[in-house]
């Protein structure tokens, strides 16, 4: 990737299209939300592999980040995410649902890049 500075920012060609990225987020992706978006996709698509390799298909995974806090002193650094997990998948259970988790978390490139940096936070719910 390379990234060039614009007017508001930086922007990248991928070929998705073109990122662009500022502190204004009128102008721009600001580059908190890109992090807290890799943590959360990288997350449910970790998710969504574990589940279909123990049999448990995943009909829905939507994530929800219900909070950021980011450091006052410290130059606004991420500290806290909460992500609120919403997953509907034949024959998972609240019993199985942290073995899952933990298996996430495991293997999620993103989570484990930061895990002893930011706490983050997963709540979940079951859908039937």
């Amino acid at each position: 990737m390379k990234f060039e500075m614009t007017e508001h920012g930086f922007e990248t060609e991928t070929e998705f299209g073109k990122l662009e990225i500022s502190s204004n987020e009128e102008k721009g992706f600001r580059p908190y939300q890109l992090m807290v978006s890799s943590i959360a996709a990288c997350t449910g698509g970790v998710m969504r592999k574990i589940l279909d390799k123990k049999r448990m298909p995943a009909q829905s995974i939507n994530i929800e980040v219900k909070e950021v806090i980011r450091s006052q002193d410290d130059a606004s650094r991420l500290e806290k995410i909460h992500l609120h997990i919403s997953v509907k998948a034949d024959g998972l259970t609240d019993e199985k649902m942290p073995k899952i988790l933990e298996l996430t978390d495991k293997n999620c490139s993103m989570y484990q890049s930061v895990a002893n940096c930011i706490d983050i936070r997963k709540t979940y719910e079951l859908l039937s």
